[in-house]
This record gives C-alpha cells, structure tokens and sequence, in this order.
C-alpha cells in the first residue's frame, strides 16, 4: 500500500486502498456529464503487432466513459494504415487515427512549414502534438489523457486512474502526472530517470543553488512518465519538445504557465512495465545516451532562460557532482530492491552513470555552441492564429484518410 506523505507543492494522490475498477468507472461516467474526456494513444506501426496493444484495446472496451479515442500512427504505409483501422474498429469510442506518414497529413505538415511553424523531426513529441490538434480541432472534450502504448502491465483501470483528476469537477488541477513502480523480470528498471535524471535534478541544486524550479521537478516520483492528463484549453497554449525531452518540457510548460497548486501527480498502477532500451555504452548517439542528451539539453535551456549563466567549467562541476550524487542513490536504490526481494546490478548501475556523467558534458557543449537552438513546437494558439484555417485542414485530412476506399490499391 502507499503512504499518503506530500512531499511539495505538487499534490501527489496516492492510492492508499485498492478502488472497485467499477465503482471508478462509475464516477468517471458521471463525471463525463460535465468534462468529457479524450485519449490520445501516439504508438509506432510495430506496437500494434505486440500482446501489449492488445491487451491495451481490450482494457479500452470497458472504458465507455471515454468519448473519444485518438491514435497517432507513425512509421505505417498504406496497408498498414488499413490495418490499424481494422484493429481499432471494435472500440466503442469516436475513434480517429493521424496517419501522419500518409500524403494528406503530410500535406498539412507541409503547409506548417511554409509559415515556418512544422517541426520535421519525427518523434513522440510530434505525433502528440498532432493528436493535440485533432483533439482541440473536433471540440469533442475538456479532458485529454496520454498514455504509452508499449504497457505490458496495463489494466483496465489505468486510464480512469490518470484522468480521474482533471476530470472530477470538485477538483481544479490542470494537469496531471502518473507515477508507479518501474519492475520487470524481478528486476528495478527506469534507469534514465532513476540514474540520470533524479542525480542530476540534485547535482543542479548544489552547483547552481535550490531554485523554486528544480525543487518542482524534484517533486516529482517519475519525472519521465508518459502518462499525463490535462485540459484542453491548457492544452491549446502549451509547448512541446519534438526530441526525448518531451516529458521533461511538459513539465517545465506547465511550471511557466501555472500556479503549481493545479498541478497534481497520481499512482496509476502498482507495477509498470513496458518496452526497454537496452543500456550500451557504445552508443553514443542512441538509445538511452541520446535520450539522457536531450534531457539535459532540455534542462539546460530552461534554467538559462531563469537566469543561470553556464561555462565549459560549469558544466565540468555539474558533471563531478551528479556522479558523486549518482553514486549514493544506486546505494539507496540498491537497499530498496533487496528489502522488496527484487534483483540490481551494481556493476552495470556504474556502468551507466559512468557513461551518462559524459553525456552530461557532450549536452552542456551543445548548448554552447547553439544557445538559441529550441525543440519546442509552436503552440496550437499560436499556429491557429497564423493559418486561421488549419484546424479545418487537419481534421479534414482525417476524415478523408478514415473514409477513402482506395487506399493502398494500386
């Protein structure tokens, strides 16, 4: 069971007793009255070949509180398209997939791009955004949720979880942040977060001194989390990173644009797990190397635009500490997965936080050498109010996809 401690401005819920799943469901219907909800899905073509996605559009049958479900489809040809629609087809939502590899979506993007406003890099972050401007195009909800679609350990319940903050009305939150517990195989997983992320938020904190900023991100139980809930009309004016620092920037968003007391973070499930990178420190340009660049690159230009002023022999100190700091969590972490019967690599824990301390340096000589580089992707406030129009042209191209008989024929 968890505790109920708050450890912040952020109010955390907690899921101190085992709710009915369907006496949750029950609320989050009543609650649909008033604030309807939308679920945006952003996968890969691959992810619905897995048991997860499976598991995923099962679960999503008894979720009939759901309005709306919104897919972003990436990496999928014409055939593959086909197919995505025939393994959605059966849930009981308004069901909608951004087929963003396909002509029309592309052309929408294109048209972004004459007015300076599209993002080419394909991502995450951009396949949200999309599913974003669909959401706020149909006008179908004040609620959207986001979920990962590689959850091995999904539950019918986990969505309900996840939004039930921003959808009870007697509750003002914004947004909304899930945590849990990252097992698999017996085995304690989040390495980015737990080895990178969490040491490094400290090591900030002693070399640069505990900014309001950093001690919100603190707060956090799993910063990196995938899954979120927020408003929409919050959603209409927010940034989002189209690299890994996605997570990262929708939580530096919201600290720009919110009092953090409408910011809330919430136990979704008792174990987690999904798709892993595996940790090579050969690679210096991929998996989680590239993940942890991004991240701190994200970090970086944030505090800059607080005031931090960063050097070469800045980020030299930040480097020193966060291994230091690095260290004596994986001792921490390492009592915690023993007392709960749970395997830890000591070796491979140092391994990695070896070769993260060096991308702490290649991020910081990045920064330098762009300082005005930025991965946001501009606002849906901001591209409506250059391409009044775009709205119409992106939900246009959805319908179109979804009810063109000729796709994929030659």
């Amino acid at each position: 069971m968890a505790d109920f401690h708050q450890g912040g401005p952020i109010t955390t819920l907690h899921r101190i007793l085992d709710r009915n799943p369907e006496e949750l469901a029950y609320e989050m219907t009543a609650f649909a009255r008033q604030r309807r909800q939308t679920l945006i899905l952003p996968c890969l073509y691959s992810e619905l070949e897995t048991p997860a996605m499976t598991t995923i559009v099962e679960g999503l049958k008894q979720a009939t509180y759901i309005d709306q479900i919104v897919v972003g489809l990436d990496r999928a040809n014409a055939q593959q398209y086909l197919h995505a629609r025939e393994f959605f087809k059966d849930l009981p939502q308004h069901v909608r997939i951004l087929w963003n590899d396909g002509p029309r979506l592309r052309n929408v993007h294109d048209r972004l791009d004459e007015f300076g406003l599209a993002r080419y890099e394909p991502g995450k972050g951009r396949n949200v955004w999309y599913c974003m401007g669909y959401t706020l195009a149909s006008g179908r909800s004040s609620v959207i949720g986001i979920h990962d679609c590689d959850i091995a350990t999904y539950t019918p319940d986990l969505p309900a979880k996840l939004m039930y903050p921003i959808a009870n009305p007697a509750f003002n939150f914004a947004f909304a942040k899930g945590y849990y517990a990252r097992v698999a195989n017996g085995t304690l997983k989040g390495r980015v977060c737990r080895l990178f992320v969490t040491p490094l938020i400290r090591a900030l904190k002693q070399v640069i001194g505990k900014t309001d900023f950093l001690n919100y991100l603190d707060c956090f139980r799993y910063s990196l989390s995938g899954e979120m809930a927020i408003r929409t009309d919050v959603a209409y004016g927010l940034r989002v990173a189209s690299d890994w620092g996605l997570e990262i920037s929708m939580l530096s968003e919201m600290y720009r644009n919110h009092t953090v007391h409408r910011l809330a973070q919430v136990d979704i499930a008792d174990i987690y797990d999904h798709k892993h990178r595996e940790f090579d420190p050969a690679q210096k340009d991929d998996g989680l190397s590239r993940m942890a660049g991004d991240i701190a690159k994200s970090l970086f230009r944030k505090l800059a635009t607080q005031g931090t002023i960063f050097s070469h022999e800045t980020f030299r100190t930040i480097k020193a500490t966060y291994y230091r700091v690095a260290l004596d969590l994986i001792e921490q972490y390492r009592a915690d997965a023993l007392f709960n019967g749970l395997k830890i690599n000591r070796d491979e824990e140092e391994k990695c936080v070896e070769v993260l301390s060096e991308v702490i340096i290649s991020a910081g000589q990045h920064y330098l050498e762009n300082p005005l580089e930025s991965p946001f992707i501009p606002s849906w406030q901001r591209v409506e109010s250059a391409m009044g129009d775009i709205f119409e042209h992106l939900s246009g191209a959805v319908e179109d996809d979804l009810n063109d008989m000729d796709i994929g024929k030659e």
